[in-house]
């Protein structure tokens, strides 16, 4: 799952030449016992400052996971930027291998999804599982991540060299691992041509993400880590 109970992350977000437009953090929290026990991921994002005069941005997304299995059984998006609002939620039937995606604001959009085999993820979250595999330079492992109604199988493969990031928590090592669409026809932000990128440290044990790139091709926006709170 990538995070454990009590741990969160906070980054600073840039976008193109522009320092910190924004923050993200996302936070883990155990909940229930037993068989009923979950893990719930949330993720917050706002802009501020300056650029949230210009682009007022607010979102929250929630990943919702069975503690025993890992499997991802909810995950629900909410954002809002001037009068455009989003709220949607997929869940998960993996008896049927299918997924219920449902869009509160249109929803004729709503509908019933086909899962292919895997274990589906969030972007950001398949991102973050990686800090436990390890992976040595050149190697790569695949990953099914969901966004809107469509799921993206991916291979993330690490770059033959690793890189230097400067944090405010010091400088880091890092292994650059890239997610590309290498199985199948590339769709959504993968057919407009978009790139993502993460670092992930090797100093220690604790392998944090400690950068994020997101490449359009109006410009990149890069979230580099602020703050680490570590598990309880």
């Amino acid at each position: 799952m990538g995070l454990r109970d009590g741990e969160s992350l906070t980054y600073s977000v840039r976008w193109g030449l522009i320092p910190s437009v924004g923050r993200i953090r996302i936070s883990a929290e155990a909940v229930g016992a037993g068989s009923a026990a979950v893990l719930r991921v949330t993720t917050t994002t706002a802009t501020w400052g300056l650029a949230r005069g210009i682009f007022p941005f607010d979102a929250r997304g929630e990943s919702v996971y069975q503690a025993e299995s890992g499997l991802l059984i909810s995950s629900s998006e909410w954002s809002s930027y001037q009068d455009k609002v989003v709220r949607d939620s997929v869940s998960f039937n993996y008896r049927k291998m299918t997924a219920m995606f449902t869009d509160e604001v249109h929803p004729e959009k709503s509908r019933v999804i086909p899962m292919p085999q895997g274990n589906p993820s969030d972007l950001i979250l398949a991102l973050i599982q990686t800090r436990y595999w390890k992976l040595a330079p050149g190697q790569a492992r695949d990953a099914l991540v969901i966004f809107k109604d469509q799921f993206y199988p991916l291979t993330i493969r690490a770059e033959d060299e690793p890189d230097y990031v400067f944090t405010s928590m010091g400088l880091f090592k890092a292994t650059v691992l890239v997610p590309r669409m290498e199985k199948s026809p590339p769709i959504g932000m993968f057919k407009r041509g978009s790139t993502v990128r993460v670092w992930i440290e090797n100093n220690d044990d604790r392998r944090l993400p400690v950068r994020f790139e997101v490449g359009f091709k109006f410009g990149t926006g890069t979230a580099t880590l602020l703050n680490y709170q570590p598990p309880k």
